[in-house]
């Protein structure tokens, strides 16, 4: 079993990314659904896309150190990803690819070391990641502007990543990264 991290600014693509690797069979890789405390967006299911708890659930869980890495990543909005998600995935023997948040990457890259590759996907540019999340139609004016801010402090972290891919062309983007995880399971 072998691990794949993604991470970004959200609003970069990464769901999109990680779901048509998903439809690639010959990588042989299973989604870690992530835990978070916030509430669902748009048509956003409970064990599919989240587990989706409350912040007091989250916190309890902490404390049960029922995570493998977790991050508040906005005020009172809590994501991790469980221990048993893992366990859960590997006894399926496939390898685990992950949507993380930036610093949720980072940390489960130092975890898993050389079994992991971390995969940073970066936008064209803050513009145009603008354009992406008011698109979405999920979130307000004042959470984009927030969502923007933290993608400038966020795409500074990309150094701590394997490999960086612009996400200028989803298209374009799928065939760099299926290469990148390919070549890092055959090896």
């Amino acid at each position: 079993m072998k691990i794949i991290v993604f991470s970004a600014p959200s609003g970069t693509g990464k769901s999109s990314v990680i779901r048509e690797l998903l439809k690639q069979t010959d990588l042989n890789l299973a989604f870690s659904i992530s835990t978070t405390s916030r509430a669902p967006r748009g048509t956003e299911r409970d064990g599919v896309e989240y587990y989706f708890i409350s912040a007091e659930q989250f916190k309890e869980k902490i404390k049960q150190q029922a995570f493998i890495e977790w991050q508040e990543v906005y005020a009172g909005n809590y994501y991790g990803t469980y221990s048993s998600e893992i366990e859960r995935l590997s006894a399926m023997g496939k390898h685990i690819i992950f949507d993380l948040d930036v610093f949720g990457g980072i940390n489960l890259k130092k975890y898993f070391g050389e079994e992991a590759l971390s995969i940073f996907l970066q936008p064209p540019s803050l513009e145009e990641l603008k354009k992406r999340l008011e698109r979405r139609q999920t979130d307000t004016p004042e959470k984009i502007a927030m969502r923007i801010d933290k993608a400038a402090y966020e795409i500074e972290q990309a150094i701590y990543f394997d490999k960086v891919v612009v996400n200028d062309n989803l298209q374009t983007c799928v065939e760099e990264v299926s290469q990148l995880i390919r070549t890092f399971l055959n090896h």
